[in-house]
């Protein structure tokens, strides 16, 4: 009997249905002369402290560091998980061999090792590895299974990063908790989290010191073409007066117009942080959420293994990819023109040299059906239309540069246009993003006619006065670029798909990452943006060791835990630099001194009301507002909606996002009492494609928008 382990019942059961494996029973189905059973995710983990001994069951400064000889494993305590482990403990048993079938990925790896070693296998095993869920794809992958010695190295740097993050997380948290943390101040430092952590302090601490200056500038209007100045900015009004009355005694002379023909270079394949980065700057989603909704279309079968850093396809991808194309019914109108040709097979979609475990995500040949919650249906749109759009031609611009001069003063300005769309026209229906600099996107969208060098005349001169803008704030998106990129702020794609082997965290785990630091409350959202809290201040300012909160000093132990996966660098080298590092940091707090970190507290409820905008008071009991549909009962506001208080009866409700917009308290407010909202614009999933209107309550309390 071969005995098959997933690594969630779900995806065990697609496997056994390819298998024959169809008789259920008790936590495995079998069939066929296989067994087929699942772990819950990890039903193993490293021991805790006082698994070693029981002195280490308090939090004793002077018991620091602790360090294991050896790093020991044991069940997660807790029933279901005991019940399963016992019937995979059995069947590794009773086997002839076993096929691990956990995800195709470093923790998937580690999760199955554990779970084999606890159940003291013996038996050989091999490894199932696939990239999508499909019935051709598992079928294939067991067609050429691979012995469990190749994925030897993923194990090593899976174990060697959970005893990283033990090694320092168990004993820096106790380290700075007894020495910073008060009496009630749990102070929890990670080998990823804290230097995530100090990279949002950093900006907070830039935008905090940041001195708002005035600035003007001159600018001027010749045939109808806005030009600016190409001198630094004036510090003074009165400057700029003078320089205005200049200009206004000279006439605008035209000095080199130049129009260059070039491309954008399309898109590239999403990998998992770059889909993250897409949905939460389109659609406001979390990290986390956007992990969730991407691994559920890929145990339903609709797009390839997502946990992925990289953002091209292996060269053997090639010939499946017109039959992946011919399938996505939904985009028909957007694929025909790509089949009228051979699909082209460009270095910067197809190379084997960029892809390690798994290539990037794209769309499997299994359609979605219409049983997709809508968030699920928004990020299969993303995948598909980024995996159409690299096949499409580059975009093809004219960008005009055009100088003149007023007297002495120098003048330019530049334009755009999009001679041939492209990659382009794959998004044309979509609403156009919002510019980062709204004043210079407008200027260079201006249609600039031809100009003649030489030519001259008269002009219209005006004062533009501007303010110096402080750095903005993370975002989930920024942010997980940053930890991508190891803190650097990098746009160019080719240089940040090279500088990913340094980055902090994995894709897998940075959503994560961002969930505990909001949990510790270190940091809070703000609209969009990721504040750091006081307590994350302070924890961060008490932190002196460069080597727990720089992003490239950790970037670079993420490069070695990468080079231990490739075979290029020693586990065990690894764990004793991590446990000298530990040694010398426990040292130098115990000794040293500091000032304890008080937790950021509740505000007092009179400071909070001051702080809260006046249409909170208004909606802080929506038990004084009747249902606007029943009119007998009241509205109560839920995690997702306001409805009816007697729901069930009446059935009236509205939800919090509607075609595809968040809706602020007040919208909403004005939506229930006055029946109708103001105009408003951002809507993204309307059925209709309308992207802006009055959202109205119908005659049957449906909303409608137009």
């Amino acid at each position: 009997m071969k005995l098959c382990i997933a690594e969630k019942p779900s995806v065990a059961r697609d496997i056994a249905k390819v298998l024959g494996a169809t008789m259920p029973k008790q936590g495995y189905m079998e069939g066929n002369g296989y067994c087929v059973t699942w772990t819950f995710g990890h039903l193993c983990t490293l021991k805790e402290p006082h698994d070693y001994g029981p002195q280490f069951k308090s939090w004793n400064l002077f018991l620091l560091p602790i360090i294991p000889g050896n790093f020991g494993i044991k069940l997660i305590p807790n029933k279901g998980v005991e019940n399963q482990f016992k019937v995979i403990e059995r069947l590794v048993e009773e086997c002839d061999e076993v096929i691990n079938c956990g995800d195709a990925g470093q923790e998937g790896e580690l999760i199955q090792r554990w779970v084999l070693q606890k159940a003291k296998c013996t038996k050989p095993v091999k490894r199932l590895w696939i990239s999508s869920l499909t019935e051709e794809a598992i079928k294939e992958g067991f067609e050429n299974l691979k012995p469990a010695e190749d994925y030897k190295n993923l194990y090593l740097a899976g174990n060697a990063r959970a005893i990283g993050d033990w090694l320092l997380g168990i004993n820096a948290t106790r380290l700075f908790t007894k020495k910073f943390g008060g009496n009630k101040a749990v102070l929890s430092i990670g080998r990823v989290q804290t230097p995530t952590l100090a990279m949002l302090v950093q900006r907070q601490k830039e935008i905090d010191i940041f001195t708002v200056e005035e600035y003007w500038e001159l600018k001027t209007r010749y045939r109808d073409v806005l030009f600016t100045a190409a001198i630094d900015r004036l510090k003074t009004r009165e400057r700029a007066e003078k320089g205005l009355e200049y200009l206004k005694e000279n006439i605008f002379e035209i000095v080199s117009f130049e129009i260059k023909e070039g491309k954008e270079k399309n898109p590239r394949l999403f990998d998992l942080t770059g889909l993250q980065v897409e949905a939460n700057k389109k659609y406001g989603y979390s990290a986390e959420s956007t992990l969730n909704y991407i691994q559920s279309l890929y145990e339903k079968k609709h797009v390839t293994y997502p946990r992925v850093d990289t953002t091209y396809l292996s060269e053997s991808l090639y010939p499946k990819i017109e039959g992946i194309l011919r399938k996505m019914s939904f985009y028909q109108e957007l694929i025909s023109p790509l089949l009228q040709a051979p699909i082209p097979k460009s270095k910067v979609v197809f190379d084997d040299a960029k892809v390690t475990d798994h290539h990037a995500i794209i769309p499997t040949e299994v359609p979605p059906s219409q049983n997709l919650s809508r968030e699920e249906k928004l990020i299969y749109d993303l995948v598909a239309k980024r995996f159409i759009a690299v096949f499409y031609p580059e975009c093809k611009i004219s960008n005009t540069l055009v100088e003149g001069k007023v007297g002495t003063i120098p003048f330019k300005t530049s334009g755009k246009q999009i001679l041939e769309p492209g990659w382009r026209a794959v998004y044309a229906k979509e609403p156009k993003e919002e510019p980062a600099d709204k004043e210079k996107d407008r200027e260079e969208e201006q249609s600039i006619p031809e100009f003649t060098v030489g030519e001259s005349g008269p002009h219209d001169p005006i004062i533009h006065q501007g303010k110096t803008s402080p750095p903005k704030p993370y975002t989930e998106a920024t942010l997980l670029r940053a930890m991508e990129t190891a803190g650097k702020q990098v746009e160019d794609e080719e240089l940040r798909e090279m500088l990913k082997n340094n980055g902090i965290g994995r894709p897998s785990t940075r959503a994560n990452i961002i969930e505990t630091l909001f949990k510790r409350k270190y940091i809070e959202k703000k609209r969009k943006n990721l504040i750091a809290t006081q307590t994350g201040i302070q924890l961060i300012d008490t932190i002196e060791d460069e080597l727990l909160k720089s992003p490239e000093l950790t970037g670079e132990w993420e490069s070695k835990l990468r080079r231990i996966e490739s075979g290029d660098y020693e586990a065990n080298q690894f764990k004793e630099e991590l446990i000298r590092m530990v040694t010398e940091l426990t040292d130098k707090v115990v000794y040293g001194k500091g000032k304890v970190i008080t937790l950021q507290e509740e505000k007092p409820e009179a400071e909070k009301k001051k702080r809260e905008p006046a249409v909170k008071k208004e909606l802080q009991s929506w038990e004084e507002t009747q249902c606007p549909k029943c009119k007998t009962h009241h509205l109560i506001k839920g995690k997702t909606a306001v409805g009816c208080s007697d729901f069930k009866n009446c059935g009236f409700k509205v939800m919090f996002e509607v075609f595809g917009k968040k809706i602020s308290d007040k919208q909403l407010m004005d939506l229930v009492l006055k029946g109708k909202t103001s105009k408003l614009k951002g809507f993204s999933a309307h059925p209709e494609s309308l992207t802006e209107g009055v959202l109205a309550l119908s005659e049957d309390f449906n909303i409608t928008l137009a």
